[in-house]
């Protein structure tokens, strides 16, 4: 459809759709070795567009520095060759695992002889819409192929060159292997209006992931008629308790503070223990990499380079190399703050003491909860699922990183022998 662009938003939507649902019917039924080869593909047309995808890259770079957006959104935006080689990579892990459609999640027979057995099937056509990281084109497009579904991607106009290029180099590795044109569409517009009327495209689209910042998931969430998997803000929590191993707690706070501050598993609010008695040794650790803190009075008195938290911080997704940093009394001290400001996204503990290690795994409600590890492991690929589409932040459908089986639902099938109801 090469007018697309110039159709009015609602109308390219609803052509987009209508589109990829034809496609996904294809898809849903093609064998999985048909999907999987099909992402080998994907991933070696990536592999021979490289050139081509850096070179897109550069420009979305260049027009990001001239808006002045901040460095950890360039870092985010930045591909490199070794960037490019991850993304290819996880379109071919994602090709490797396994299958969820059709699994049988249980079989049970009734005493009527009627036989239930309830399966996986894909969801249907899924919109996502996205900002800042080219990486999620590939992701998104893999993870929902693997899985049966179509994809509808909206990217965010700072990676609009690197998403066109990604695009075109996925899709014609799935449409030379035999997947149907229309499964994956990179909507052809930047017009916000376009993302208005993928919302509200009910019918037509039957489940909307959004991947960005709090304003994008404000809007969805507040304007959408299709279902929603949502992933809020990161406000992950790592507290260190009075028993947590000095070498082990510094190690941990450093790599999930400043690895890379950008992501939504960094930490931004750090927890030490009143009893834990080498914090000022772990907050000098964090300041000599050039982090900046934002404490409460407590945490100021341990080192003058502390400035002063206010009230805001606790509940602030920086984003950047600046952390929040609080003293607290006791493990129960610390699950109250985490209760209050907590985005239920990623919360760890540091302890060499296993009861409150396990207390803590159970009273915190966040997607993913650690013990002695860095929050920055909140990852679908770390997880062993391959790529991610995003981590749901929810209690409902799916929850922690949305791979596969996230992206699928189930049906009940029912096989009898003649049963009628009395």
């Amino acid at each position: 459809m090469p007018d697309d662009e110039a159709l009015p938003p609602e109308q390219l939507v609803t052509a987009l759709a209508r589109k990829a649902r034809t496609a996904q019917i294809v898809l849903a039924a093609m064998p999985d070795e048909d999907k999987a080869n099909a992402l080998r593909s994907a991933a070696a047309a990536l592999r021979e567009d490289g050139a081509a995808i850096l070179a897109a890259n550069a420009k979305d770079i260049a027009a990001g520095q001239e808006r002045g957006l901040a460095a950890a959104m360039l870092d985010r935006l930045a591909l490199d060759p070794d960037r490019l080689e991850a993304i290819a990579l996880a379109v071919e892990k994602v090709a490797s695992l396994p299958d969820p459609v059709g699994n049988v999640i249980e079989r049970t027979e009734q005493p009527n002889g009627l036989q239930m057995t309830r399966v996986r099937v894909p969801i249907g056509v899924i919109g996502i819409i996205y900002e800042s990281r080219p990486n999620v084109t590939a992701d998104a497009a893999a993870l929902c192929v693997r899985a049966g579904n179509a994809a509808l991607l909206r990217g965010g106009s700072e990676a609009v060159h690197s998403n066109r290029a990604i695009d075109a180099a996925m899709s014609r590795g799935l449409v030379n292997s035999g997947v149907p044109d229309g499964a994956v569409q990179l909507i052809p517009t930047q017009d916000r209006a376009a993302v208005g009327a993928l919302l509200k495209a009910a019918g037509e689209v039957d489940m909307i992931v959004p991947r960005g910042g709090k304003s994008l998931v404000a809007r969805v969430q507040e304007e959408a008629r299709v279902p929603v998997l949502a992933h809020l803000d990161g406000i992950n929590h790592t507290y260190v308790h009075a028993d947590a191993d000095k070498e082990m707690a510094e190690a941990i706070a450093v790599n999930a503070k400043m690895r890379r501050t950008g992501i939504c598993g960094a930490l931004e609010t750090l927890l030490i223990d009143a009893s834990y008695p080498h914090a000022a040794a772990l907050v000098n650790r964090l300041l000599e990499t050039g982090c900046q803190l934002r404490g409460d009075k407590r945490a100021q008195s341990l080192d003058q380079r502390i400035g002063a938290a206010s009230d805001e911080d606790w509940d602030t997704e920086y984003l950047d190399a600046v952390l929040s940093v609080g003293i607290v009394d006791g493990i129960d001290d610390a699950l109250a703050h985490i209760r209050r400001h907590s985005s239920g996204h990623t919360d760890a503990i540091v302890t060499a003491n296993a009861d409150a290690a396990e207390a803590f795994l159970q009273q915190v409600d966040s997607a993913i909860v650690m013990a002695n590890a860095s929050s920055q492991f909140a990852d679908g690929g770390e997880f062993g699922l391959g790529a991610e589409i995003g981590i749901a932040t929810g209690r409902l459908h799916a929850r922690g990183p949305v791979a596969l089986e996230g992206l699928t639902t189930y049906k009940w099938q029912v096989r009898g022998t003649g049963q009628v109801r009395s």
